[in-house]
């Protein structure tokens, strides 16, 4: 039997129908099906991506430099990810952001014996 369960989404699917944006319900209905996973005694983790607000195609197709482009999907990708903690979190169950990515203000930096202690 197992006892973590690791869920990767892709970031359209926080943009509902549209696969766009960030849509109320979509965020509500899969932070529930987190929150029904944890009640069932799961460890869990999430890896979203952030294809609802940019596309590394789009970008070069922009102009903008590839590694400058990669550098904004991580930055959306966090964006992603407080969107999903908060709706978590709303529901009862505490969350971490963790990110690769410095931004001590809104997530908690990625190491890799802290995310395995959280969980």
């Amino acid at each position: 039997m197992y006892t973590r369960v690791l869920l990767k989404l892709s970031g359209e699917v926080l943009g509902g129908e549209s696969g766009q944006g960030l849509d109320q319900q979509a965020i509500h209905g899969i932070a529930a099906e987190v929150r029904d996973i944890a009640a069932a005694g799961l460890e869990m983790a999430v890896v979203i991506g952030a294809g609802n607000f940019l596309r590394g195609g789009a970008c070069s197709e922009l102009g903008i430099e590839r590694t400058t482009g990669d550098y904004m999907g991580m930055l959306a990708t966090l964006l992603n990810g407080m969107a999903l903690q908060s709706a978590i979190e709303v529901m009862g169950y505490p969350t971490r952001v963790m990110s690769a990515i410095d931004a001590r203000q809104v997530v908690e930096p990625y190491i890799r014996r802290r995310a395995l202690r959280h969980m």
